[in-house]
């Protein structure tokens, strides 16, 4: 990763992280650059051709300390990363280098972070469910092994112990191993998930990549592709199950539209970058299934002003395969996951997919969920003894059954004193069936609250 010790040309203008340089000959787009100052090193991506031998270039560092003048060298390649099966348990940034204070990864093999998805006859379609032993999700709206599945929520919901769960659960019950890419992260969030990750046991299968929120947008832009580079090695180098997790997906846009304004392009639909679309499609296409392995994806979403039809949100929501929205009403209710039953939706939710049982539970569970809701505001008003025989019925299961759909987490266990429980998707589909046919209409509400199975 050294330079070339031939400089190819100078820094003829810097604009914040914008750096024009005039070179003897141009890179190729892409390309990475490197300014040396002292022992220090900036790093530079060739973004735009201006002129014959003008460059303009995206830097991935501060720059303070650049001027005019400054000698730029050539690194010969794209911006690539050290990988190796050592990554796993370490903490990185969008160069590979450790964030966690241990050695560097070794430097025999390197990664492009940008790169082409598989050809179209390597990839396998998604036909399977990849079962998580969290309730809610597995039987109403469950992911998709080697698919992509949305995490909509607001702060403060629950969206990082859910993403830590799935993370034990994959590198636990499933021998597969994580990747976390924080993508615009505050210094705080990412050094609670590195203490909470140790502390439940999950960071030895696990690679933290962070581009923090004091970064360029360059940095932030790039985490995501480092991140993906290093679940791609994984899931070819080790066979292995690969969750991927990216948090927050709206800040990798916002720092497209960032960059896409510092290089001078003119905005698009409500102020976003006119490359919205294949920027998108550039991350989200290559998180894909393939002989070697898979890659599901889990992705944090904020939604602006909670409009859904926001063209990043539309725009990430059309590559999804599953979508899972926290509500803060079920938080406020002590509902835990505060997963909310009626718009978090799977396309695997197919009976020719989950078979004809599950489906069949499934429904009947969001059946009796929305007629609750339905009659939610007449029970507040009239109370539950004025309605009717059936309808009460209806009621007193689906309060049952929301907080059977409530579980302990292990990776919080230390914090709430309940030890956490993975319970198989044929015991939530056979207790889901009980409660259905009233067998558990005895039990007080507060004896299906947070607990795994029925029969334990």
């Amino acid at each position: 990763m050294t330079a070339d010790n031939q400089a190819i040309g100078w820094i003829e203008a810097a604009h914040g992280p914008v750096v024009d340089v005039r070179c003897s000959y141009l890179p190729p787009l892409g390309q990475a650059l490197d300014v040396v100052q002292g022992d220090g090193r900036y790093v530079l991506v060739a973004s735009q051709h201006l002129q014959p031998t003008l460059l303009r270039a995206i830097a991935l560092h501060a720059v303070s300390g650049l001027h005019r003048g400054m000698p730029v060298f050539d690194r010969g390649a794209p911006l690539h990363v050290p990988v190796d099966s050592q990554c796993l348990g370490r903490m990185l940034n969008i160069f590979g280098e450790p964030l966690d204070g241990l050695p560097p990864l070794p430097t025999q093999a390197f990664r492009n972070i940008l790169s082409l998805p598989p050809p179209v006859s390597d990839i396998l379609p998604p036909t399977q469910i990849l079962e998580t032993g969290i309730k809610v999700i597995d039987l109403l709206c469950p992911f998709v092994r080697g698919g992509k599945t949305g995490l909509f929520g607001g702060a403060g919901v629950g969206k990082t112990v859910l993403m830590m769960e799935f993370m034990h659960a994959v590198s636990a019950a499933l021998q597969g191993v994580s990747v976390f890419a924080g993508v615009g992260e505050r210094m705080r969030e990412g050094h609670e998930l590195w203490h909470e990750m140790q502390d439940a046991g999950v960071l030895p299968r696990s690679v933290l990549v962070f581009g923090q929120m004091d970064e360029s947008p360059g940095v932030r832009f790039h985490v995501g592709y480092t991140a993906l580079a290093y679940a791609e090695y994984l899931r070819d180098s080790l066979q292995a199950e690969v969750l991927f997790l990216m948090d927050n997906v709206f800040r990798f846009v916002q720092a497209g539209s960032e960059v896409s304004g510092l290089l001078g392009r003119m905005p698009a639909t409500v102020g976003y970058q006119p490359t919205l679309l294949t920027e998108v499609a550039s991350l989200e296409e290559r998180i894909v299934s393939t002989q070697a392995g898979s890659i599901t994806a889990v992705q944090a979403v904020y939604v602006p002003a909670d409009d859904m039809s926001d063209p990043a949100v539309a725009t990430v929501l059309g590559h999804l395969d599953g979508v899972v929205i926290l509500s803060r009403q079920q938080a406020a209710k002590g509902i835990y996951p505060a997963v909310d039953p009626l718009r978090s939706i799977s396309r695997m939710l197919d009976h020719r997919i989950v078979g004809e049982r599950h489906y069949r539970v499934a429904q009947a569970v969001r059946q009796h969920l929305a007629r609750y809701k339905e009659l939610e505001d007449i029970i507040a008003m009239l109370g539950l003894a004025e309605l009717s025989p059936e309808d009460r019925l209806v009621v007193e299961r689906a309060r049952r059954l929301q907080r059977y759909l409530t579980q302990p987490f292990h990776v919080v266990a230390d914090h709430t004193g309940i030890a956490g429980v993975r319970v198989p998707l044929a015991q939530t589909i056979a207790d889901c069936e009980g409660f259905l046919e009233g067998r558990f209409d005895g039990l007080a509400e507060a004896d299906c609250y947070m607990r795994g199975a029925m029969t334990s």
